[in-house]
């Protein structure tokens, strides 16, 4: 886990998921400014960065390592992109007494008939071993300054520090089940943030905030599945509205 630095004493604990192929440290931009709301920590989940590489590789297990966290932290609020949001939405649904609010990233509850194979397809085009850091960004584009996060240097090149294989197994779950039963758990303070060109199922994450009582919805215009880095004022400026109600709250 990473303190990106804040103080809860005059704010709100935050805790920061990443999503898959992610790792905390893509965290950082959105950290700077997230601080004077509170205490800011990001977690490695596992099969990422430098947590352990080890399953099991369920939904549940991953809301069990952040509520192991949350035990420490002390009652949070959790903002997760694409598979950091899923697991906070597990989290808030499991442990409530340890979940004060969540932000939802470009995530849908119900992907079933998807397959890896589409991801396998896309992961398998990319240039690997990436020649420079200079590479990862030109390769990504708007999305280059958090793949460089994701990647670590190699003998031979720039390498993605999640093993594949463990990619596609953690992802394999996603086109099998549906998880409206943790949605209709929730009971903290929800926003739900999906990018205008989202590759998510139509509609699903609305029908998310429906489902949550007083739960809001933003499309964000022009993005797609990383509102955050591809849109960061607009984003910014809708985490920060829903923070506000939290800020000078005990952690």
């Amino acid at each position: 886990m990473i303190h990106f630095g804040g103080d809860d004493t005059t704010g709100v604990s935050v805790l920061l998921l990443h999503g898959l192929m992610g790792r905390a440290r893509t965290w950082w931009p959105v950290a700077q400014w997230l601080k004077p709301y509170g205490s800011v920590h990001a977690l490695d989940a596992r099969g990422h960065g430098r947590a352990p590489h080890t399953g099991p590789w369920t939904t549940e297990q991953f809301a069990e390592d952040i509520a192991e966290v949350l035990a420490e932290l002390g009652p949070s609020v959790l903002i997760g992109h694409s598979m950091g949001g899923l697991h906070a939405w597990a989290t808030a649904a499991k442990y409530p007494e340890l979940v004060r609010g969540v932000v939802s990233e470009d995530f849908a509850p119900d992907q079933r008939g998807r397959t890896v194979e589409t991801w396998r397809g896309y992961f398998d085009s990319w240039p690997v071993p990436f020649e420079s850091l200079a590479h990862v960004r030109e390769f990504f584009g708007t999305a280059g300054d958090y793949f460089t996060e994701c990647v670590e240097e190699r003998e031979d090149g720039y390498h993605l520090i999640a093993n594949l294989e463990d990619l596609y197994e953690i992802a394999a779950e996603w086109g099998r089940r549906d998880y409206w039963s943790f949605v209709d758990a929730i009971r903290c303070p929800l926003l739900i943030v999906e990018g205008e060109h989202t590759a998510m199922p139509e509609g699903r994450q609305a029908q998310v905030a429906a489902r949550v009582p007083g739960a809001k919805h933003l499309v964000v215009p022009g993005s797609a599945h990383l509102p955050h880095a591809e849109a960061p004022q607009i984003y910014r400026g809708a985490v920060e509205a829903f923070l506000s109600g939290f800020s000078g709250l005990p952690g």
